[in-house]
């Protein structure tokens, strides 16, 4: 492995100690939330598999934190019927340069596979389609490994750089996932996103320059390495993805009344208003989210700042944020823990489950009036609607704001139809029912139904929630 061999014994067995008492950390930060039942597969349908993924992960850096190199273990579970003669491997990470130019290889690579014979990466190189030995029967475990490097691109991006700050957001290859439609292999879109994730569990370990910060998904503590570096190694269960960043940040740690460690990080040049602004906010809206739909279950959430880095983009228990004398986007962002990252879905195939959700929480957080907000003067054709996936917005980038705009208003419209009591319930009932598991758009609306003898098909119809 590129990024083990150069430990000292006394430093693994430093980092066995820790992933141990992270481990423990992990569990109990998250014990009440443990307690959601598993998403229950309904008859006639397919488990989406495969599930209860593990990824073991040892990667190590170069001297600024462009470069990563190391091996990656994956073990999973076929929860079909059908046995699983196969995996798909996403790269995220080569959706925008695809598979690169003639002298400059693919940002995310693969070699070395073992449990399994790989293809040729396909879907513009962010599939890698692995064979396995035999079919996997149901409820059987199989495991794959095989070395990964990354190198970050050279853009401003959720997968870039910005001086000398890189961001890991979607670097890391996660498995692809099988359900009632097949494979999800769906294009990488910059326009929003294209992911599709089942919870799983990361255990990485991060060897790296010592000037280096590193905050990541999990629960992270950072260890003496080789001389000038450190080890930053992560836990987290039951997330959707694992992302980081690196580089000379400053930092602030707090914890909120409700018990959640909040890491704060910033590049020197970053407002000073603006990262107090979002401190405070992201703290204040990561106990109220937990309030409203579930307490937050992983213990502690990095916030990640820089002056010119576009928006905001939400990871598990990290985001990336924009940051000015006005803040950022970080209430936003904070909400996405719950709409995609503990209530999942198909971001490509229902991208406003998670984007209108997240604007909606957004709103009340700053009590944004929203009377008489809905208007069809902004529809552009009748084939618009809230429900589309990132095929149609992808094609009509002028119009993917009303997954914000009218997404929000319409559940806006919904609560003052339920009344704020009844939605309020409805909200923190779905999201018990669908936590850690994937919700889809008919779930949504069987849920509102389930709370009200009306009949909300007129208002589904008049709302474009098809």
């Amino acid at each position: 492995m590129h990024s083990s061999t150069a430990w000292t014994p006394r430093t693994v067995a430093r980092l066995l100690v820790v992933l141990l008492a992270l481990l423990v950390a992990q569990g109990g930060a998250g014990s009440e939330a443990l307690t959601a039942p598993r998403p229950r597969t309904v008859a006639g349908t397919e488990a989406a598999t495969p599930d209860r993924p593990r990824y073991d992960v040892t990667l190590r850096a170069n001297a600024d934190g462009s470069r990563w190199t190391g091996r990656q273990r994956v073990s999973f579970r076929n929860s079909s019927a059908r046995p699983l003669s196969e995996v798909y491997v996403r790269l995220w990470g080569n959706g925008v340069d695809k598979c690169g130019t003639t002298g400059t290889p693919p940002a995310v690579e693969v070699s070395k596979v073992r449990g399994g014979t790989a293809a040729r990466p396909s879907v513009n190189c962010t599939a890698l389609r692995i064979a396995l030995p035999k079919p996997l029967a149901r409820g059987e475990r199989a495991t794959i490994s095989f070395d990964v490097s990354i190198t970050v691109p050279g853009r401003n991006d959720r997968f870039g750089r910005e001086g000398a700050f890189r961001f890991l957001g979607n670097a890391l290859p996660v498995l692809a996932v099988h359900d009632a439609k097949g494979w999800h292999l769906d294009p990488y879109v910059s326009t929003g996103e294209s992911f599709y994730t089942l919870a799983s569990d990361f255990r990485v370990a991060l060897d790296h320059p010592s000037n280096l910060k590193i905050p990541a998904t999990g629960r992270t503590r950072t260890l003496p390495g080789e001389p000038g570096r450190s080890v930053t190694v992560s836990v987290a269960q039951r997330v959707r993805d694992f992302a980081w960043a690196a580089g000379p940040f400053r930092t602030a740690v707090a914890t909120t009344p409700g018990g959640v460690r909040v890491k704060s990080y910033w590049a020197p040049r970053t407002s000073a208003t603006g990262v107090r602004l979002t401190r405070a906010d992201g703290a204040a809206a990561v106990d109220r989210f937990g309030k409203e739909f579930g307490r937050y279950p992983y213990g502690e959430i990095d916030l990640v700042m820089t002056s010119e880095f576009g928006g905001g983009m939400e990871y598990p228990g990290l985001v990336l944020l924009g940051t000015t004398d006005e803040g950022s986007a970080v209430v936003h962002e904070v909400a996405h823990q719950w709409w995609y990252g503990i209530v999942g879905n198909d971001e490509y195939g229902a991208p406003w489950l998670d984007e209108s959700f997240a604007q909606y929480a957004n709103a009340r957080f700053y009590g944004w009036d929203t009377r008489g907000c809905w208007s069809e003067v902004d529809w552009p054709s009748e084939r618009t609607a809230l429900t589309n996936s990132m095929a149609y917005w992808a094609a009509h980038r002028g119009e993917y704001h009303l997954i914000y705009t009218a997404g929000s208003c319409a559940l806006a419209d919904l609560e003052r139809t339920l009344g704020a009591g009844t939605m309020a319930r409805l909200l923190k009932r779905y999201a018990h029912d669908h936590w850690y598991g994937v919700s889809t758009t008919a779930d949504f609306k069987k849920a509102a139904q389930s709370v009200t003898t009306k009949d909300l098909g007129p208002f589904w119809k008049r709302h474009r929630i098809r």
